[in-house]
C-alpha cells in the first residue's frame, strides 16, 4: 500500500514539473522528496517520472495517477486540516453533567454567556440526580458539589457554596422557633437520605466551636430543589444553598435560623474523565466557569459573603 504522505509529495511534483519546486512548496529537503519519489514506484511497480536534466516529466502511468489522484489528494488536505483546526478552535459539541439543582439556578443562569462567547459550540446539559459515569456516559465535564470521592479523576476545584439553616414562616408560626442546637431535635426535620441508616449528624461552626446536632429526618428526598420547596411551603426545617434560599431570605419567605451558627462550606469541583490534554471547548468552559459570579457561591481565593443576600457579589476567581 503506497504512503499517502509519498502520494502528496508526488503530486507536488508533478504539479510543479520540479524536484527543487516541490521540495520548497513542502518545506522538504530535496533529498527527501527523491526518496518519496522512488518509494512510490517502488510500491506501485512502475515508473512515474521521467527525470531529465531540463525538467520533469510524467510518464503515462504517472499521468494517470496524476489525474485520478488530484481531487482526492485535494479533498484529503482539507480533510486534515479541518482535523487539525479542531484542536485549537472552541467549537464542536460540550457535554456537561451537573446536579438538578446547580443546574438551573446557575448553570442556566451563566450558560447564556458562554454559548454568546463561544457561537460555535453546542452544549448537551445533562441534569441529574445521580452521579454520571463519565467514561461510559460519554461526559466531557461534570460539576460535583461536596467530596471527591473517585480519585481516577482529574478535578478543578472552582470554590465553595454556602449553606443556611432555614424554615418558612408558616412553619415557625406553627411549630415554634428553635432557639438552641438542642432544640432541632424536636422539629420536623427535612434532609437527604442517609447511607447508614435514618439518622444524620449535622455539623456547625461559631467562632472556634464545632457542635454536631444528630437529627432524625420526617422527610428524606435525594434532591436539594425538592428540599428547598417542601422547607418553602412549611413541611418543616432545612439546611439549604445559598444560590436556591438568598432570594426566598430576602423577601421574607424564608427565615435564617440560628444566624451564629454556620454550617461547613460544600466543596465545588469541576471533573474530567482523564489526565489527557482538554479539548478547547472543556477548556473554554473551565475558564469561563472561574470567570463568572455566581450569587450565594464563594469563587476560589475571595473572602466569603457575611450572608445570603442575592445581591452580594462574589469576585471572580483569578
Amino acid at each position: 500500500m503506497p504512503d499517502l504522505n509519498d502520494l502528496r509529495v508526488f503530486g507536488q511534483v508533478g504539479s510543479l514539473r520540479s524536484f527543487a519546486g516541490a521540495a520548497r512548496a513542502l518545506s522538504l529537503p530535496r533529498s527527501s522528496v527523491s526518496r518519496s519519489i522512488a518509494r512510490l514506484e517502488t510500491a506501485l511497480g512502475t515508473r512515474l517520472i521521467h527525470r531529465t536534466t531540463r525538467e520533469v516529466e510524467l510518464t503515462p502511468a504517472g499521468q494517470s495517477l496524476m489525474a485520478r489522484s488530484a481531487s482526492a489528494l485535494g479533498e484529503l488536505g482539507q480533510a486534515l486540516e479541518y482535523v487539525g483546526s479542531l484542536a485549537t478552535e472552541v467549537q464542536g459539541e460540550l457535554r456537561v453533567s451537573v446536579g438538578i439543582g446547580f443546574g438551573i439556578n446557575v448553570i442556566a443562569e451563566q450558560l447564556p454567556k458562554f454559548l454568546h462567547r463561544y457561537p460555535d459550540v453546542d452544549v448537551l446539559l445533562d441534569l441529574t440526580s445521580r452521579y454520571a459515569e463519565l467514561v461510559s456516559d460519554h461526559v466531557d465535564v461534570a460539576i460535583r458539589l461536596g467530596p471527591l470521592e473517585d480519585s481516577s479523576m482529574v478535578a478543578v476545584r472552582l470554590g465553595e457554596m454556602k449553606r443556611v439553616l432555614c424554615a418558612s414562616p408558616t412553619y415557625l408560626e406553627r411549630s415554634g422557633e428553635p432557639r438552641t442546637l438542642e432544640d432541632l431535635k424536636g422539629h420536623a426535620i427535612i434532609e437527604m437520605p442517609g447511607v447508614d441508616g435514618r439518622t444524620r449528624t449535622w455539623s456547625f461552626l461559631r467562632d472556634d466551636r464545632t457542635s454536631d446536632v444528630v437529627v432524625e429526618p420526617r422527610v428524606s428526598v435525594n434532591d436539594a430543589l425538592t428540599i428547598n420547596r417542601l422547607v418553602l411551603n412549611g413541611a418543616g426545617i432545612g439546611i439549604i444553598s445559598c444560590y436556591l434560599c438568598a432570594p426566598e431570605i430576602e423577601a421574607a419567605r424564608l427565615v435564617h435560623l440560628l444566624p451564629e451558627w454556620t454550617t461547613p462550606a460544600v466543596g465545588v469541583h469541576m471533573i474530567f474523565p482523564s489526565k489527557r490534554e482538554l479539548a478547547p471547548a472543556v477548556r473554554a468552559f473551565v475558564d469561563f466557569m472561574k470567570e463568572v459570579n455566581p450569587p450565594g457561591l464563594h469563587w476560589q481565593n475571595n473572602e466569603l459573603p457575611t450572608d445570603c443576600r442575592p445581591d452580594r457579589q462574589i469576585a471572580s476567581a483569578t
